[in-house]
């Protein structure tokens, strides 16, 4: 074995990257020639009599040719040899079956003609098993070897590496893991959270029971990486196992769907991606009910004010999968608003969307848009979000968060849309921001409209409230992101501060699912789970990246930001919560104003907007929502 090792660096034959398919057909159809003269030799040295009326020669080129056909149909030449795999082994044992049947076939013939036959068919048979044999040893000679030089040679320097799962997904992975080159990882066991006992084993690796604990499993395998490749893990095990991988400095990988190990343009690269805070982050998925939101939607011209945004462009591409009749997306944003295009276009045709550039504050232009379009469904998500922008720039809340809600609801109204669906932020809850109690006067405004109107118009206007979406421009998980590549520091406003995430499908899905179910004066909200504490957050995610908190990567607090509060709510101090269908959706009970009070109010605060008069714009906010206040900062 060292002296064959010896001679493949050499002739550096375990640098190269294949041989060429030629090569392997005349290597199989060399071992089919040696395979029939050993048949021949043994028959003879049994005593069997395999002469005919024709040559060795003929028989042999008649034999041979029958083989290369088969060969070429199969085309079990066509993989890599090192690759082989079971799939491999069958291709080539129809291929022996074809041949094998052909040369009976002809043999039959040939008597059926001269009543001579050119073999003997159990000759045929014997002859077969030989060069099936021969095949399949040369193919796992190869694939031991440069499995063998891997492991003794490249295999040094890679991490041990663990699988938590041993799904038919983790399965695959490994398998296309060992298809890299170079390697990457060096898989020493799989971790199985059901099994009992580690007696069980895959491709002679051990399985661990999750149940012997993370620390003896660490130490038992000396592992400096972990690959997370099933999705039966709860979030508690993934945050269990990514904490004491970080206790162990062992890298966090996550495993993603791989769809065939057997395909050979298969990247295997593309499977293991480095373990992201999302995947901490995400909750488990909640049940929608897809057929009410296809009936709801299906054939309904539909209206996305803020269409180009994170929450907008994910509502409208969801939207394109229910065959709405068409898809109106609005943004004042070109730039975003014409790549939303070129992605609408690859899934859907462009006589089912149109993107139109407008301003949700510009009455005549939004007014042209409804009687243009006569849109039946309308997802409001055009609005400002960013916190401490909008405390340095109050009368554009005013005007996008206020004003543009009043617009457009209105609108909505004249021109009889079915539903109206608003998507507001827990921010509105107990504001202590303009941003969120803006958010809040434009959900009192939609709940009065919708009242005022309710025994006239048909329009039912619908309220979603929900947190911090994850990858949501301004997100935290961004800006730390950013921070991080850039070697720090990473800045905190307060080590207390604590935020309800959820994703940007899920939170889109929400909204799709309250515009099917709402019959109008709703607002629904979400079970956001637990709140997660931005310190921890940060920890993590400088852990994720291979940095060590504080050491490597400093953490800065930086004080509470204008508007911004400690801890968000779900609810204000006067609503109560309503169960629904859907165990994760409650419906809040909330306190409106009137109709013609919003007018007024509404009428003085963007009045008072127009005029720069911030002093006014406090005032009516209080009156509008009692509950906001301005706290002091201090750190």
């Amino acid at each position: 074995m060292r002296r064959l090792k010896y001679l493949l660096k050499k002739w550096n034959l375990e640098n190269m990257d294949y041989m060429p398919r030629w090569f392997i057909l005349y290597i199989d159809l060399f071992l089919v020639v040696f395979a029939i003269q050993i048949n021949e030799i043994v028959l003879h040295y049994l005593g069997v009599n395999c002469n005919g009326h024709f040559s060795e020669i003929t028989k042999l080129i008649i034999k041979t040719g029958a083989f290369a056909l088969a060969f070429t149909f199969f085309k079990t030449f066509s993989g890599l040899i090192r690759h082989s795999t079971f799939y491999d082994a069958i291709r080539l044992l129809y291929a022996v079956c074809s041949a094998t049947i052909g040369l009976l076939i002809i043999d039959y013939a040939q008597f059926y003609i001269s009543e001579a036959k050119i073999f003997m068919n159990g000759a045929l048979i014997f002859n077969a098993l030989w060069i099936f044999t021969f095949l399949l040893l040369f193919r796992i000679g190869v694939k031991t070897i440069f499995e063998s030089l891997y492991k003794n040679g490249s295999r040094k320097n890679i991490p041990n590496t663990i699988v938590f799962g041993n799904s038919v997904n983790s399965i695959s992975l490994v398998q296309a893991l060992k298809k890299e080159k170079p390697l990457r990882f060096n898989i020493v066991a799989f971790v199985d959270k059901d099994a009992s006992t580690s007696k069980n084993r895959i491709f002679n690796l051990p399985i661990i029971p999750f149940s012997r604990g993370l620390e003896t499993i660490f130490s038992k395998t000396a592992a400096q990486a972990i690959i997370i490749a099933d999705n039966r893990w709860t979030k508690a095990e993934k945050l269990l196992i990514v904490e004491s991988s970080f206790k162990k400095n062992a890298k966090v990988y996550n495993g993603m769907m791989v769809a065939s190990v057997d395909d050979e343009n298969a990247e295997p690269k593309n499977a293991i991606r480095s373990f992201k805070i999302e995947d901490l982050l995400q909750r488990q998925s909640i049940y929608l009910d897809n057929k009410n939101v296809v009936n709801s939607v299906q054939d309904k011209v539909v209206l996305v004010t803020g269409g180009a945004g994170s929450i907008g462009s994910e509502i409208v591409m969801q939207l394109a999968s229910y065959a709405p009749k068409h898809i109106i997306v609005l943004d004042q944003a070109e730039t975003p608003l014409h790549e939303i295009e070129l992605e609408l276009s690859k899934i859907i045709s462009k006589a089912i969307f149109s993107t139109v550039v407008a301003d949700i504050t510009d009455e005549t232009e939004m007014e042209h848009v409804f009687a243009k379009y006569k849109p039946e469904y309308v997802f409001h998500a055009a609005a400002y979000k960013h916190v401490p922008m909008m405390e340095k720039n109050r009368e554009q809340a005013v005007f996008a968060n206020v004003l543009g809600v009043r617009i457009v609801s209105q609108l909505a109204v004249k021109y009889e849309a079915e539903k109206f669906v608003f998507i507001s932020t827990d921010k509105a809850v107990n504001p202590t921001n303009i941003m969120g109690s803006t958010k809040r006067i434009a959900e009192h405004f939609v709940q009065s409209l919708y009242r005022a109107n309710k025994a006239t118009s048909k329009t039912k206007f619908i309220t979603t409230r929900f947190g911090n979406v994850l990858g949501s421009n301004g997100s935290v998980v961004r800006l730390f992101k950013n921070q991080i590549e850039a070697g720090g520091p990473v800045t905190l406003t307060h080590p207390e501060v604590t935020r309800y995430f959820m994703t940007i499908p899920e939170a889109c899905q929400l909204v799709l699912e309250a515009g099917a179910m709402g019959r109008g004066g709703e607002i629904y909200i979400f079970d956001m789970g637990e709140p997660i504490k931005i310190l921890d957050l940060a920890y993590k995610m400088i852990q994720l990246s291979g940095k060590k908190p504080v050491d490597e990567i400093e953490i800065k607090f930086v004080g509470l930001r204008p508007g911004e509060k400690l801890y968000e709510e779900l609810l204000t101090k006067t609503s109560e919560n309503l169960p629904t269908h859907h165990q994760k959706i409650m419906v809040a009970q909330d306190v409106n104003p009137t109709y013609e009070e919003m007018i007024a109010y509404t009428d003085t605060l963007i009045y008072a907007a127009r005029n720069h008069d911030e002093e006014t714009i406090i005032e009516t906010i209080k009156q509008i929502v009692p509950e906001y206040y301005e706290p002091y900062h201090s750190l």
